[in-house]
């Protein structure tokens, strides 16, 4: 059990990286703040935290580019509110990724490429297409229906706040069904992911790429 927890934590780190503190704390800092202030305070603030954080990164000498993100997602949310006067809209970008999330995962379960395997080939840069061979491929099609469910309900669920103007209840489903759900569907991506390799029987990334002939000892860790 303990190994297993501390193959999570090393496969979170290599994925996800210093992303979480950039993509979590400007949402949540907005939700407080136009709380207590009112939204133009709101925003400013969240912008302020942005830029805060990206520097942090300067001065550590770490990657820009999710502190760069965060802050063009947040001018663009500012943006939103500024042209369309209402305060629902600084998650309006949220939304349209969440849309467009669900519209790629149809896509790739139509095409037979599914999604999460495109996201496990960008983070690892494993060979593409060990994920195709059928004996790997089912693995994937299942997360990314998993996905699909998931990302639907959010999707579906943040419309209808979005329409009804409910800014004060959008702002915390956004947040909590933005990183805090989002690492308990890769926990259960992972988890299910693996197991459901080795039961396929399907060739490790390895035994793949060195064309060793079956029976598969198969993959063992990461997906």
């Amino acid at each position: 059990m303990q190994n297993r927890f501390s193959e999570l934590l090393d496969e979170f780190r290599s994925v996800l990286g210093g992303r979480l503190i950039d993509a979590i704390l400007p949402p949540l800092l907005f939700l407080i703040a136009n709380a207590i202030w009112g939204l133009q305070t709101a925003m400013w603030t969240a912008l302020g935290l942005s830029i805060i954080l990206g520097i942090r990164r300067i001065t550590r000498g770490e990657s820009l580019t999710y502190g760069l993100l965060g802050v063009l997602s947040v001018l663009l949310a500012i943006g939103l509110v500024t042209l369309l006067g209402r305060a629902e809209s600084f998650f309006l970008p949220g939304l349209i990724s969440g849309g467009l999330t669900v519209a790629l995962c149809f896509i790739s379960l139509l095409i037979k490429r599914p999604l999460t395997a495109w996201s496990s080939f960008i983070s690892r840069r494993w060979t593409l297409d060990w994920y195709w061979h059928p004996r790997i491929r089912p693995a994937y099609t299942e997360t990314t229906l998993l996905w699909t469910l998931f990302f639907g309900l959010k999707f579906w669920w943040q419309l209808a706040l979005y329409q009804g103007g409910d800014a004060e209840n959008l702002a915390w489903v956004q947040t909590l069904t933005g990183w805090p759900a989002l690492i308990i569907l890769l926990v259960i991506t992972y988890l299910y992911g693996t197991w459901r390799l080795r039961n396929l029987q399907g060739p490790s990334i390895e035994e793949f790429d060195q064309k060793i002939p079956a029976p598969w000892q198969g993959q063992q860790r990461g997906f």
